[in-house]
């Protein structure tokens, strides 16, 4: 899946190399000058991650990432503060306000694209490009394919045909195995949290997907847990029922 990051830095040069590296890297960019530009685009679309300077017009980077921490919606986002201070006690200061890591300027792009890579392994699991590989089911979310390994003849591997929404939702299922998340949460992640549809549309998807899984024998790895979630997992369960 694609990220999208949110360069947050008021100098126009410094902002249109960092896009420009991001964008050749695969990432999708939004930029804002200052915070309260900041502010709209978050109010508008979730990014997966923000790259916040630390000198800002209208507020200080330190100040919006205590904001970002402060709200529900935004608390998760993972945060990368960029600035020229070198002190430790700077960099304790910005990893105090919330910031996953701090990068000083003047930095290499390779060292830029390498932190974002680490803090979205770390945080964001579910959009990394890494081949998952659980239950007899290897997922890669590079060539969107998704290969089973059939019960009765364990050396003969089938690719399943999965629907966009599917995919999204077996991969994160899989990324968090063992975790079991509500229909909202999974709306959020997988939808995204400006998306308004009604919680059931979980469920149709969900049936959807163990009916694929079905054909090779994998759909009790998707579990129901009553009143509660769904969940991915090897683990037998007594009753799959719908919630």
């Amino acid at each position: 899946m694609t990220a999208t990051i949110l360069v947050v830095e008021d100098e126009p040069a410094i902002q249109e190399m960092i896009a420009l590296n991001l964008k050749q890297a695969g990432y999708a960019v939004l930029c804002a000058g200052h915070a309260a530009q900041a502010t709209q685009i978050t109010n508008d679309a979730l990014p997966d991650l923000v790259l916040l300077d630390w000198m800002l017009p209208d507020m200080s980077g330190i100040e919006f990432a205590k904001k970002l921490r402060r709200e529900t919606r935004t608390k998760n986002i993972p945060i990368i503060m960029l600035t020229a201070r070198t002190q430790e006690s700077d960099k304790i200061t910005g990893l105090d306000a919330g910031a996953d890591d701090y990068i000083t300027k003047p930095f290499s792009p390779r060292e830029l694209m390498a932190r974002i890579k680490a803090v979205l392994r770390r945080r964001l699991p579910e959009i990394t490009d890494e081949i998952i590989a659980i239950g007899g089911l290897r997922l890669d979310p590079v060539s969107y394919r998704v290969y089973a390994q059939l019960e009765h003849v364990p050396e003969k591997t089938v690719e399943l045909v999965l629907g966009p929404t599917e995919f999204r939702l077996l991969h994160f299922l899989m990324v968090y195995k063992e975790r079991v998340h509500t229909r909202t949460q999974l709306l959020d992640r997988v939808w995204g949290d400006h998306v308004f549809i009604e919680d059931r549309t979980v469920d149709v998807h969900i049936r959807r997907l163990r009916k694929i899984l079905e054909s090779v024998g994998k759909e009790n790895l998707v579990q129901t847990v009553r009143g509660a979630g769904y969940r991915f997992s090897i683990k037998k369960q007594e009753e799959n029922a719908d919630l």
